[in-house]
């Protein structure tokens, strides 16, 4: 049963996960994985049947995917996986119907570059669409973590990231016209890090 489901879903983000088992993205057509690795994400997508893309900073992490699609959905062209940036993304605006991000908005360099890559997937998305993001926040080791400055802090784990709270992840759907599809949910790790699911649809 193991093997089938890992064959099935690969090594897919829990919440995600959670996301397909309730049917959520079975309207979806085309799909993006803005900061996609080697395509962890996209093992159900590419034995489905939607249009997958993906787009990566990491030349290694676009040879990974481009191999994954072809083993996995050979009719998907190679070109749909590209070197890249998420605050520059070379799509038409209105062009997806799910945009997956998970665990790149926490790179952000400071606030400017988080809105930049946040705006730039939301531009991307069509209306009616969906935005998965995974991303690291203080929700729950708001005394834990210090300030670096620029929205940056050290984690206990000793890594440093940008960092949202559930006050910011609203305001930012307000401000995006957007609505929640999925409460905001957190997992807490042992108190060294916290990552939050926040899952927006486009009005």
């Amino acid at each position: 049963m193991q093997n089938n489901l890992q064959q099935l879903y690969g090594n897919i983000d829990i919440y995600l996960f959670d996301q397909l088992l309730k049917g959520r993205f079975d309207g979806c057509q085309k799909v993006l994985d803005a900061g996609c690795g080697g395509g962890r994400n996209l093992v159900y997508f590419l034995r489905n049947g939607f249009d997958v893309y993906g787009i990566d900073p990491n030349p290694e992490a676009i040879d990974a995917v481009a191999e994954l699609a072809g083993m996995l959905a050979p009719d998907i062209p190679a070109s749909n996986f590209q070197i890249g940036a998420a605050e520059d993304l070379p799509f038409n605006d209105a062009t997806f119907d799910l945009v997956i991000s998970s665990a790149v908005l926490h790179f952000a360099a400071d606030t400017s570059h988080f809105e930049n890559m946040l705006r730039s997937m939301w531009r991307v998305l069509k209306p009616g669409g969906y935005l998965f993001a995974r991303l690291a926040s203080d929700i729950g080791i708001e005394t834990l973590v210090n300030q670096l400055g620029n929205g940056r802090y050290l984690l206990p784990d000793g890594s440093e990231r940008f960092l949202v709270n559930e006050e910011m992840l609203l305001a930012y759907t307000s401000d995006l016209n957007g609505q929640l599809f999925e409460p905001i949910k957190t997992t807490n790790v042992q108190n060294l890090r916290c990552m939050t699911t926040w899952c927006i649809f486009k009005m």
